[in-house]
């Protein structure tokens, strides 16, 4: 720490001292080093108003304040092209990080994996966040509580996937490239994936190559992948489009998903809002054996390699694979 910026911060606490020793709250509610790492309004919690600029400055320089949220490492392991420099805003109560790639840089707050531009925060709680826990298996009906049942239907309503804003487009918006429809198409690539031509975002060109060697190689030794493989009748990507009752935007107007589907697929269960149009009331408790899915190798691989597999959502999509790394680093965690 260079010399002025130390005596500004021994200032800074000498007075915070001063002040704060003068109130009895502080006398009757000391707070430890811990809680003013995790919260630096503290320090300044009992400043003249007057002072609150100058110190709020000092304060967000204080590097033993620094410690930014753990979970934004896994964005930084998941997107390595992408650089991420976080920095503590004390006005605004959240992390505020500067993300630079494709000669682009823009500033978004964490907000608790939400990752926003200054002017959302405001309407953080309509986001959903980037991180989320996705199940190990699919989850089964059979093990849902009236309670469960009570929250899919609620979930699912259409007045409540509307007031949603989803998942926040900003952050991709930036590492994609995907802010329009223009912007987007300059980078969507035909692509030959397991024998079948696709138009996908090149970002997920290799992705998708390492994916379809090892679905070959399993095949070899696997009858139901090569089942799986002989079966397959499309494997669809970018389309610009809605998600499916939601305003939000789906991953395939990014390029970022992909729909396998295998032929004679009618004879069983593919997509909850298929067949909610049969079973309005309980399509949630349709049985799993009256789904189609791909084999367990192929979801593993698929994984392994950054995708996730819309089968083990509730509201479930079982043609679905869409590229989120960082969602399956997060939930390797546990």
């Amino acid at each position: 720490m260079k010399k002025k910026n130390f005596i500004l911060v021994i200032f800074a606490l000498s007075i915070f001292l001063f002040v704060s020793f003068q109130t009895t709250d502080f006398q009757s509610d000391t707070k430890s080093i811990s809680n003013i790492t995790e919260n630096p309004n503290i320090l300044f919690a009992n400043i003249p108003f007057q002072f609150k600029t100058q110190f709020e400055n000092i304060i967000s320089k204080m590097d033993f304040l620094k410690s930014e949220p753990k979970l934004l490492e896994l964005f930084k392991i998941a997107y390595p092209n992408v650089t991420f420099v976080s920095q503590y805003d004390v006005k605004n109560k959240d992390w505020k990080i500067d993300i630079s790639t494709n000669g682009k840089t823009a500033t978004l707050y964490w907000a608790d994996s939400k990752f926003l531009p200054l002017e959302e925060l405001p309407n953080k709680d309509l986001y959903s966040a980037f991180l989320y826990d996705y199940p190990s298996e699919v989850p089964d009906p059979k093990n849902f509580t009236e309670e469960d049942i009570k929250h899919i239907r609620e979930f699912t309503g259409p007045e409540n996937r509307t007031e949603s804003l989803g998942t926040s487009p900003f952050l991709y918006n930036l590492i994609y490239d995907v802010e329009t429809r223009t912007k987007t198409e300059a980078h969507i690539k035909s692509h030959r994936f397991l024998g079948k031509r696709t138009n996908v975002h090149q970002f997920i060109c290799e992705k998708l190559d390492l994916v379809q060697a090892d679905i070959y190689e399993a095949a070899k030794t696997d009858s139901e992948v090569q089942s799986f493989l002989n079966k397959l009748d499309s494997a669809d990507s970018y389309a610009w489009r809605s998600i499916s009752d939601s305003g939000n935007r789906s991953f395939h107007s990014m390029g970022l998903a992909l729909d396998v589907l295998p032929k004679g697929w009618g004879q069983k269960n593919l997509y909850w809002a298929w067949r909610r149009d049969i079973d309005k009331k309980n399509w949630m408790l349709l049985d799993l054996d009256r789904r189609w899915m791909p084999p367990k190798k192929v979801i593993e691989i698929f994984e392994k390699h950054g995708f996730i597999w819309g089968g083990k959502w509730i509201i479930w999509d079982n043609m679905h694979f869409e590229y989120r790394p960082e969602v399956i680093l997060y939930n390797k965690l546990s």
